[in-house]
């Protein structure tokens, strides 16, 4: 995607500059005029008259008169037939353009707003409006409607396009301020442009030239109510379409105001500033042209006149480059009552571009087969989301291995976490892909890194509407007012309510022992290269989300879903309540749902009062001021409510009040509306049928990230069945096991258990070969299959184009070579997902089958099976898994549970086979067999309890004191954990004072 460029970065623009096509000049009706009226009067006539009267008269009733029967399919197609169905085509066309005139003639008596359009009647709506247009030339109302009939030929988007082109790379807006201030400072500033506008026409001013008369302008009004006016109301009233605010930021743009300052990043427009206005613009008063506007003021027009002195002439010269002053002045002391919010500029990211087009050269002329299936663009599109949810899931499921392990009687359960399968396989897929664990962390610690500096200079944190994080992975925080210089390393961004912190600095943080500033950050969606998390928890009020209810949910979902599992936050509390019963699983300690309204309100206002009281006591004025210094972390965890219901009558008047103080309580409200208009919205948004996230008043327009219902049940699936009861209860069988004869001696072996070795493959030739040792671990540790696309994300985490994944897999295949019956060992399932002959085979699935053998198979029934197969299993271990990886590679383990399961399955073993030892009243043995587990499993309780046992079966007291003296260093000043305790006061009730003694 093109980087946004601005106005005080690259200059003027090229050629000639973009315009929206001027009205007419007014003039006197002539001739011409009430001739080309007559013709558009007799051409509509015959039309909307004679062409039905005709087809009524002429031809009749073309449709048949009785019900359809199958023996018409076998009747001949004569003329009448033909001339039938042309007649049919005509009523349509017909009736669509007579529904073209309504809309044109309603929309030009009315004149407000832009005519509604007609689906699929593009030429035919045009035709209509010339049409109407002649029409009604010689009244009042045609005189600003349309161009004449000479542009009939041009296409009817045309009259619409003006600057947009221009204007899209530069979107933006603000969020308006909310204080009830605001109308005061509006007021003193139109009396003090008044007084301004009165020396100018002392001075005389001149008038305006002809071509200033004939073009439109339009004076913003004070504020009514909480809000102040915006580009996009304005586009809306008088555009008809509030998204066309981008013309009018594009003729205005730079351009000095009576007040001095600039309009710069489509920002927040102020009481008494002028715009010049697209041609087709209407309203009535609203829009003056100084010459023909009777209600406009001397002191207005003479202000208008000055103001359009900065237009085209100046553009071209001066304009741009004092865009930049003017930008940093209107985002400085002349902007005290307002935050803006835009898209930060973005510095080049030259490495990573670098990076990109090495990684897209394809590595050989080679090509293999194109993976043209997809994964749910949700999850992949949304990095710090899946991050969250992909690392809650890997918790989740170690937390069920660990209970697993400890619950465990005669045997282990639930070694092996179930498949995912269907929908839930693909959402962990785009987990998988999508995921960005490392701008988690640097998110998190730049904004750890942020509180200690500020704590260090006795600052308060500054209150952050939002966050941006671009394409270079730069962090920029947008601040509700200027807050002076920030800390290093953090700089300045565009202006003073930017703090922008580069990604390389950002990864020389170190941990600090601070808590989450900003925890109420979550992603809302994107817009150019740069992602919005907006700050819920300082809003001065409700954010309200309105949009049909499907699209709402999505959106309150994936809301939800990144505040539950992010990694930037301490504690919280996020309430949902009319919707997400079924989104606890994510994370039952933060997560909680309340059945309606009624109870939220109450339970609201409890907690209000409580976070009241403790702000006072503490002597803090705001949970920013709390979260610096010496304050308790979790006094000021952030509790987001998310209300899906429209609230109702007292009900919405009451959230509202509570609202009102929630910001300096670090309270948030995300709060769903039908009709979009709710008590107490200082923010509000709309998301459409077309994934966009509209906040008109806010100046944004995003591409909404959400979670869809679908996806949604697909990854709480994957919760539910990682939950510790859940796989407690269930005896897992290893997903892939192998012949242990001599018979199933595999073709290709590789050990992964320990250091990284391939048997029975040539090593590839030059740079290729780490890549390929990298790519073949991976399916050997998924041997259920790896979406292609879970494979090139784990190869290269910062993206490769299509051909060069493809080509690594046809060289993979390739190296793989086939089976004797020319089956290719690296093949493809129903799902498209590769997988691994089962000729292919690594240590780490001889150590599961031999275990498995051992406790479900042979070794049941036989104690010397059992015994030679623990013993082989425990050769296998030659230390951790592929313990001489290269730096910077195999990043992806980080997603797996292996480092979890390997050491717990050597734990098994060796238990397994001390207790063999031990029946037999061998404890040297068990003791061996035990050391050796506890190499790859040092930190095991169950290790150390079973080699207390074994030790005491010695009858060497000294040395069972010399154990306990090792595992109370060992446990540190956590102390030893309750079981190994009971257990030595069983084995040796001296351990207290004999530890001592030892040590």
């Amino acid at each position: 995607m093109a980087r946004r460029t601005t106005s005080s970065s690259t200059g003027s623009p090229p050629g000639p500059r973009n315009r929206t096509p001027q009205p007419l000049p007014r003039r006197r009706r002539t001739f011409g005029d009430f001739l080309k009226a007559f013709g558009a009067f007799l051409a509509l006539v015959v039309l909307l008259v004679g062409v039905p009267g005709a087809l009524a008269t002429q031809i009749g009733w073309p449709l048949p008169s009785g019900a359809p029967t199958l023996d018409w399919l076998q009747q001949e197609i004569t003329v009448d037939t033909f001339i039938n169905v042309l007649t049919v085509l005509v009523w349509f066309a017909w009736a669509q353009f007579t529904a073209c005139v309504l809309v044109e003639v309603k929309a030009a008596l009315s004149g407000v707003g832009m005519p509604n359009r007609v689906p699929g009647a593009g030429p035919s709506q045009l035709l209509a409006r010339q049409l109407v247009a002649a029409l009604l030339l010689v009244g009042a109302t045609a005189a600003s409607f349309t161009p004449g009939l000479s542009q009939l030929g041009h296409s009817m988007e045309g009259n619409q396009r003006g600057t947009v082109a221009a204007a899209q790379q530069t979107p933006g807006g603000l969020f308006g301020q909310q204080q009830e201030q605001a109308a005061s400072n509006a007021a003193a500033a139109i009396a003090e442009q008044a007084a301004n506008a009165a020396s100018h026409a002392e001075s005389g001013g001149g008038s305006a030239t002809a071509e200033e008369g004939a073009t439109k302008y339009y004076r913003i009004q004070p504020p009514e109510g909480r809000h102040h006016d915006s580009l996009w109301e304005v586009a809306e009233r008088h555009l008809g379409d509030g998204r066309r605010y981008k013309e009018i930021y594009q003729l205005n743009k730079d351009r000095t105001q009576p007040d001095g300052s600039k309009l710069s990043e489509a920002s927040l427009i102020r009481p008494g500033w002028i715009l010049e206005m697209p041609a087709d613009a209407r309203g009535g008063d609203l829009v003056e042209m100084p010459d023909e506007a009777p209600k406009a003021s001397e002191q207005v027009q003479r202000q208008i006149h000055e103001y359009a002195k900065t237009g085209d002439q100046q553009q071209g010269s001066g304009g741009q480059q004092g865009g930049q002053q003017g930008g940093q002045q209107g985002a400085g002391a002349g902007d005290r009552d307002t935050a803006h919010i835009s898209v930060p500029q973005q510095r080049p990211d030259t490495d990573r571009s670098n990076h990109q087009q090495e990684q897209a050269t394809p590595e050989s002329s080679e090509s293999g087969s194109s993976f043209s299936f997809g994964l749910p663009e949700a999850l992949v599109g949304a990095p710090l989301l899946a991050a969250g949810l992909l690392g809650a899931l890997g918790r989740r499921r170690r937390q069920a291995l660990w209970q697993s392990a400890l619950g465990a009687v005669g045997g282990r359960r639930g070694m092996e976490p179930p498949t995912p399968t269907g929908n839930a396989a693909d959402a962990q897929d785009a987990l998988l892909v999508g995921a960005d664990p490392e701008g988690v962390r640097l998110l998190d610690l730049s904004l750890r890194g942020l509180a200690a500096a500020l704590a260090a200079e006795s600052r308060p944190l500054p209150t952050v509407y939002a966050a941006w994080l671009s394409g270079n992975g730069d962090l920029h925080l947008q601040l509700a007012q200027p807050a002076g210089k920030p800390p290093a390393p953090w700089q300045l961004g565009q202006d003073q309510t930017f703090w922008m912190l580069a990604r390389t600095d950002a990864e020389r943080y170190e941990d600090v022992d601070t808590a989450a500033p900003y925890p109420g950050l979550v992603s809302l969606g994107t817009m150019d290269d740069s992602r919005l998390l907006l700050n819920l928890e300082s809003v001065p009020g409700i954010v309200s989300l309105s949009g049909s209810e499907r699209d709402r949910a999505g959106v309150f979902a994936s809301v939800a879903a990144e505040l539950a599992t992010n990694g930037w936050s301490d504690r919280m509390t996020i309430t949902l309540v009319g919707f997400g019963q079924d989104l606890t699983p994510l994370a039952p300690n933060r997560l909680r749902h309340l059945d309606d309204i009624e109870a939220l309100v109450e339970t609201m206002e409890a907690e209000t009062r409580q976070r009241r009281g403790a702000l006072g006591a503490a002597g803090h004025d705001s949970v920013l001021t709390g979260r610096t210094g010496p304050a308790q972390h979790t006094r000021w965890a952030p509790h987001l409510v998310l209300l899906a219901a429209e609230p109702q009558g007292e009900d919405a008047v009451k959230l509202a009040e509570l609202a009102a103080d929630a910001s300096r309580l670090g309270i948030g409200y995300l709060v769903g509306t039908e009709s979009g208009d709710l008590p107490g919205a200082a923010w509000e948004m709309e998301i459409t049928g077309e994934g966009k996230l509209l906040a008109p008043l806010l100046g944004l327009e995003l591409d909404a990230q959400t979670l869809p219902l679908d996806l949604q049940q697909a990854v709480v699936e994957l919760f539910v069945e990682a939950d510790p009861e859940r796989a407690s209860t269930n005896t897992a069988t290893p997903p892939f096991l192998v012949d242990i004869s001599e018979q199933g001696r595999p073709a290709v072996y590789a050990r992964l258990v320990g250091p990284y070795e391939i048997i029975g493959l040539e090593t590839p030739d030059g740079e290729r070969s780490p890549l390929m040792h990298e790519a073949l671990a991976l399916l050997l540790l998924h041997r259920e299959g790896v979406h292609p696309r879970v494979l090139s994300s784990a190869l290269w985490p910062r993206g490769v184009t299509d051909d060069v994944r493809d080509a690594l897999v046809e060289r993979l295949r390739n190296w793989l070579g086939g089976d004797p019956d020319g089956t290719p060992r690296l093949g493809t399932d129903a799902s498209g997902r590769l997988t691994l002959a089962k000729s292919v085979v690594s240590d780490l699935d001889v150590l599961r089958s031999l275990y498995h053998e051992a406790t479900q198979g042979q070794g049941v029934n036989s104690r010397a099976v059992r015994g030679r197969l623990l013993t082989d299993a425990l050769v296998l271990v030659r230390g951790p898994l592929l313990a001489d990886r290269p730096q910077g590679r195999y990043g992806w383990l980080t997603h797996e549970i292996i480092d979890a399961q390997l050491p717990l399955l050597v734990a098994d073993i060796g238990l397994a086979l001390s207790a063999f030892h031990l029946e037999k009243g061998r404890a040297e043995k068990a003791i061996e067999a035990l050391n050796a587990s506890l190499n790859s499993a040092p930190a095991d309780e169950r290790l150390w309890n079973e080699l207390l046992r074994a030790t005491h079966a010695t009858g060497d007291t000294d040395r069972l004191k010399r154990l306990a003296a090792d595992l109370v260093s060992r446990s540190g000043a956590r102390g030893v954990p309750p079981r190994t305790e009971a257990l030595l006061d069983e084995l040796l009730p001296t351990w207290r004072t004999g530890v001592a003694a030892v040590g």
